[in-house]
């Protein structure tokens, strides 16, 4: 099947100006780009007055179960994203031995949902890209063999540190998976069991996802109070372990330590100056989202998310909890100093009792509750068995693009799609493309479309694909530069973008004419001889 693009700009992802050409796709791949005449029997999409680019690439996504029950994601394709990498922040859905299903949905519930519509004894990474290749993708899909998995298929969920034969297993576990075709190794150190470990645990992991060319991602231990010093941790794990290193939704968050930002800046510099691979994903937004149970101080997690229940049902230790919140614990984030309980809301409850608990900040839930602001979220955190979604403001337009500017960064979404979600899950790309773009000047447009497609697929190692060139899968976004933007806000996330006409997925067109044509084309991609394909 032979398609031809014609009378489009196009921003080909190289970064370099754009230009008039058509472009020719003989079934899966661009087959010439170039002054191409129609010809009988092949399909022509007209892009006249609209940008012809690169599908963009989402490097931080939580799809992971969607991607089984709801396989077209459309609020991400419909905003031009074509690839996306799931198994962030340490927490996944693979590998994840028998035993552990029960206690390992309730810890993953908050982050990227549950359910009962799908058959959880995939056991290992291949055995759930196989699932996801069974249901028929929408986009095409990277993942990240997640940190806290192997350690509870290594050594349960106890806070501590594993002996050393616990550590080899945790070694042969990234091994086998980065074997099936993990693209690398991901944690997120404010996570329970990630939380857990200390820096050589995660380094002899990353020697082995080195051996591959794999990347580390990482949620650090710190995005405020102490982020230098977690900074650090992660060069060091850099250093000795000859990982790459990517920094999820790179941020510094709470006022008190924006004055932080130079320093972490040197940081970034200081480890590319030594010779570490370093390179991060961000969101165009100030606030940021994941799940509610981040507030509550790290000894509340231990054990996973049974004894979460047990402490919250406990008056004593709900004093405790209060009291570590209201003063802090060394090398913590605390969500509520930095944010503070009316710059936090619920974003996602799973049961019909405290629906209206959605859309809430947490001074809110406490009127609405008639109780003592704590309380009513305790509350909430026990009842919905710690799977409760979150929005927290933490920083400023200005720091966005500082950091957007930055050569180490790459678009991401790292959108929840629980409930009444953040904005940035139906628009991240789009808002770039029309307010940092078109709106603030913060980018040009090429530099943009760079940090959506060629940068992410160089940094995965995604071969032939991320650019507008011949040889490559036709992966397309075409969209309308002067009036493409976000659509969702804060209060009513859940909109779709506009400005996006068409998009193609290997070929394929998923969406015309701005709408979704319920075609699912992507493909499971794996790491394969130290290259994504």
């Amino acid at each position: 099947m032979k398609k031809l693009i014609v009378n489009g700009t196009i921003v080909d992802g190289s970064g370099r100006a754009g230009y008039q050409a058509n472009v020719l796709i003989e079934d899966e791949r661009i087959a010439k780009i170039g002054d191409i005449q129609p010809e009988e029997g092949v399909e022509v999409i007209d892009a006249k007055g609209f940008i012809v680019a690169p599908g963009f690439i989402d490097t931080h996504s939580h799809s992971d179960l969607q991607i089984l029950e709801n396989p077209e994601i459309q609020p991400k394709v419909r905003q031009g994203v074509t690839t996306e990498v799931l198994g962030q922040d340490g927490i996944s859905m693979a590998p994840l031995p028998v035993k552990y299903i029960s206690p390992w949905r309730k810890n993953l519930a908050g982050l990227d949902g549950d359910s009962d519509n799908i058959n959880w004894e995939f056991e290992t990474t291949e055995g759930y890209l196989k699932m996801i290749e069974d249901a028929k993708p929408g986009l095409n899909e990277c993942y990240l063999v997640p940190h806290g998995n192997i350690r509870m298929e290594a050594m349960g969920l106890d806070n501590r540190l594993p002996n050393d034969e616990e550590l080899k297993a945790m070694c042969d576990i990234t091994r086998r998976e980065m074997e099936a075709g993990a693209v690398g190794l991901s944690t997120g150190l404010i996570y329970m069991p990630c939380a857990y470990s200390e820096s050589k645990e995660i380094i002899e992991m990353c020697k082995v996802v080195a051996e591959y060319d794999g990347i580390f991602v990482i949620h650090q231990r710190s995005e405020a109070d102490t982020i230098l010093d977690s900074m650090e941790e992660v060069i060091k794990i850099g250093r000795e372990s000859g990982v790459k290193i990517h920094y999820s939704h790179f941020k510094v968050c709470g006022k008190k330590n924006w004055d932080k930002i130079d320093k972490v800046i040197e940081l970034l510099e200081k480890a590319k100056a030594e010779g570490i691979r370093v390179s991060f994903d961000q969101y165009p937004y100030v606030a940021g989202s994941t799940m509610l149970g981040v507030i509550l101080p790290p000894w509340v997690h231990d054990g996973g998310t049974d004894k979460v229940v047990e402490r919250l049902a406990d008056p004593k230790l709900r004093k405790k909890m209060v009291y570590d919140i209201e003063h802090g614990i060394p090398g913590w984030d605390n969500f509520v100093e930095f944010a503070g309980l009316d710059g936090i809301f619920v974003t996602s409850v799973k049961s019909q009792k405290n629906q209206d608990a959605i859309g809430l900040s947490l001074t809110q839930l406490g009127q609405l509750r008639g109780k003592d602001a704590y309380e009513a979220t305790f509350d909430l955190l026990l009842e919905e068995e710690n799977a409760v979604g979150m929005v927290d403001f933490y920083g400023t337009e200005e720091h966005v693009q500082l950091f957007m500017k930055r050569p180490e960064m790459n678009a991401c979404t790292d959108g929840l799609l629980g409930g009444k979600p953040h904005p940035r899950v139906y628009g991240a790309f789009t808002r770039i493309l029309g307010k940092y773009v078109r709106e603030d000047k913060a980018l040009s447009l090429e530099e943009a479309i760079y940090k959506m497609t060629k940068k992410p697929a160089e940094t995965f190692l995604i071969e032939d694909r991320g650019q507008i060139k011949e040889g490559y899968f036709a992966d397309i976004t075409i969209f309308d530069k002067d009036t493409v933007i976000d659509k969702g806000t804060f209060v009513d996330p859940i909109q779709y973008p506009e400005g996006i006409k068409y998009v193609l997925i290997n070929g394929q067109t998923v969406i015309a004419e701005g709408d979704h044509t319920g075609t699912r084309s992507g493909k499971v991609l794996r790491m394969k001889d130290k290259a994504v394909k």
